[in-house]
C-alpha cells in the first residue's frame, strides 16, 4: 500500500457511534463489520470523509488528542479492515457470517415510515400490557399454565399430535423473527435471517449486526421486538383458554386441547428467549446495556484459564479485552456454567419426556416393517418432529471438524 500524500484519502459509508466518552463504534454497516477504536479515530474518520488530507487530519487529530497522531498508521489499519474505497470498481464486500445458514443478502423490502407506529410509546405500551395480562392469567389461573405432562400430546394419536405442533413452531418462530427485522426497519436498519444452534438446539436468528450503527439506546426496540410479537400471541391464545375455562365459549375440545398445546409451545420459545447464558434476545440486551465488545469470547477465556491453561495468543487476546468485559466476565462465566446445567434440567423435565415419548411411539410403528402404512406415518411424523435437532447436530459436527483443522493448521504453522 503507498504512503498517503496529500490527496484525500477515500472512505466507504462508515457509521460513527460514540461508546462513551473515550471511544467510538467504526463499522462498515454493508459488510457488517465493526470495531471499537479511540475517540480520536473517530475525529480522523470525520475529518477524511469532510475530504480533509491526511496531514489536516493528523492536525485535527493531535489538537483532540494534545500530542501527534500517526494518522498514516491509522489509514493502513483502515484499509485493513476494509474500510477504504479504493476497490470502489468491484463488487460489493461478502457481509460477515455470523450463522452457519444465512441469507446472503440484507432485507430493506419494507419502507421504515410503514412499520415505525407498531414501535413507537403506544404500542410498546399495549405490548408490556399483553405480557403482564399473561402473567395475571397464569397466576390467577393456574391450572392454565402449561403441563407438558397433559399438554403436550392435544390428542390420542401422537403423530397427530406432532404434525399439529408443527404448522405454529414454524408460525411463532417465524413471527419472532420478523419482529426483529420489523423492528429493525422501523430505525431503517437492515437485516439478514439465518439458522443457527444454541447446545443442541436449532434455532432461526434475524441477524441485527447493522443495530451498531445506532446509539446504544437505539437498540433496545429491535432487541426486544421478537419477544413483543410474543407476548401478542401468548394473550390471543390465553384468551380464548380464559374463555374456555370460564365457560364463555363452549369450543370443541380439540380446539381448547390445541390451544393448551400452542401455549406450552409458546411459554417454552419465550423462556428460551430468557437464557442470557446461550445468546439469546435478552443476553443481546445485556450486553448492550452494560456496553460489552466481546464479553461471548471473554467469558469462554475466562472459564478456560480457571480450569487449565491458556495458550499464549489466547493470554494476549485477554489482555486486550477492555475492562467492561472482564469485569462483567468475572461473574458471567459462572452464570453460564450454572445455566449450562440448569437448561439440561429445562431439557430433561420438559422435553426429553415429550421426545422419548414420540420415539417409543415410532419405534412400535417402524417394527412393523416397510411394508405397513404404520411405518411410513410413524416414520414421517418422527423426522418432521426431530428434524431439526438432527440438523442441529449435523452443524455443531460441523463446526467441531473445522475447529480441528483451524487447531492442526495452526500446529502445522
Amino acid at each position: 500500500m503507498s504512503a498517503p500524500g496529500a490527496a484525500p484519502v477515500r472512505l466507504k459509508p462508515l457509521s460513527v457511534v460514540p461508546e462513551g466518552d473515550d471511544e467510538v463504534l467504526v463499522g462498515d454497516p454493508a459488510s457488517g463489520t465493526f470495531v471499537t477504536i479511540p475517540a480520536v479515530g473517530g475525529v480522523v474518520i470525520a475529518a477524511l470523509q469532510r475530504g480533509a488530507s491526511v496531514e489536516e487530519a493528523a492536525a485535527e487529530a493531535e489538537a483532540f488528542a494534545g500530542e501527534p497522531v500517526n494518522v498514516p498508521s491509522f489509514v493502513e489499519t483502515l484499509g485493513e479492515l476494509g474500510f477504504l474505497a479504493s476497490d470502489a470498481g468491484r463488487d460489493a464486500p461478502e457481509p460477515v457470517r455470523t450463522a452457519p445458514i444465512q441469507a446472503r443478502r440484507w432485507m430493506t423490502s419494507v419502507r421504515p415510515e410503514l412499520v415505525r407506529p407498531f414501535f413507537g410509546r403506544v404500542a410498546w405500551a399495549c405490548y408490556a400490557a399483553c405480557l403482564l395480562y399473561a402473567l395475571a392469567v397464569f397466576a390467577l389461573r393456574p391450572g392454565l399454565l402449561p403441563d407438558p405432562a397433559v399438554d403436550a400430546f392435544p390428542f390420542d394419536d401422537i403423530g397427530l399430535s406432532a404434525l399439529a405442533w408443527l404448522p405454529f413452531v414454524w408460525f411463532a418462530a417465524a413471527s419472532h423473527e420478523c419482529g426483529h427485522w420489523l423492528g429493525a426497519r422501523a430505525l431503517g436498519i437492515q437485516t439478514r435471517f439465518g439458522v443457527d444452534r444454541r447446545l443442541w438446539m436449532l434455532v432461526f436468528e434475524t441477524d441485527l449486526t447493522q443495530l451498531w450503527t445506532l446509539p446504544r439506546r437505539q437498540r433496545y426496540g429491535p432487541l426486544l421486538a421478537g419477544l413483543a410479537v410474543d407476548s401478542v400471541l401468548l394473550a390471543v391464545l390465553l384468551t380464548g383458554r380464559l374463555l374456555i375455562d370460564t365457560g364463555l365459549w363452549q369450543a370443541p375440545e380439540p380446539v381448547g386441547s390445541l390451544l393448551a398445546a400452542w401455549v406450552f409451545i409458546k411459554v417454552m420459545q419465550m423462556l428460551w428467549q430468557s437464557l442470557v447464558f446461550l445468546r439469546t434476545d435478552l443476553y443481546a440486551v445485556l450486553v448492550n446495556a452494560l456496553g460489552c465488545r466481546n464479553l461471548w469470547r471473554v467469558k469462554s477465556l475466562m472459564l478456560k484459564r480457571a480450569f487449565s491453561r491458556l495458550t499464549a495468543d489466547e493470554e494476549a487476546e485477554l489482555a486486550d479485552a477492555t475492562d467492561t468485559d472482564l469485569r462483567v466476565g468475572r461473574w458471567f462465566r459462572w452464570v453460564w456454567l450454572a445455566g449450562f446445567a440448569g437448561v439440561i434440567v429445562w431439557f430433561c423435565v420438559l422435553l426429553l419426556p415429550v421426545f422419548a415419548q414420540t420415539l417409543s411411539w415410532a419405534a412400535e410403528g417402524l417394527a412393523e416393517g416397510p411394508l405397513t402404512a404404520a411405518f411410513w406415518y410413524r416414520l414421517l411424523c418422527v423426522t418432521l418432529l426431530l428434524g431439526p435437532e438432527a440438523l442441529a447436530l449435523v452443524l455443531t459436527v460441523k463446526e467441531y471438524a473445522a475447529r480441528l483443522t483451524r487447531r492442526r493448521t495452526a500446529g502445522v504453522a
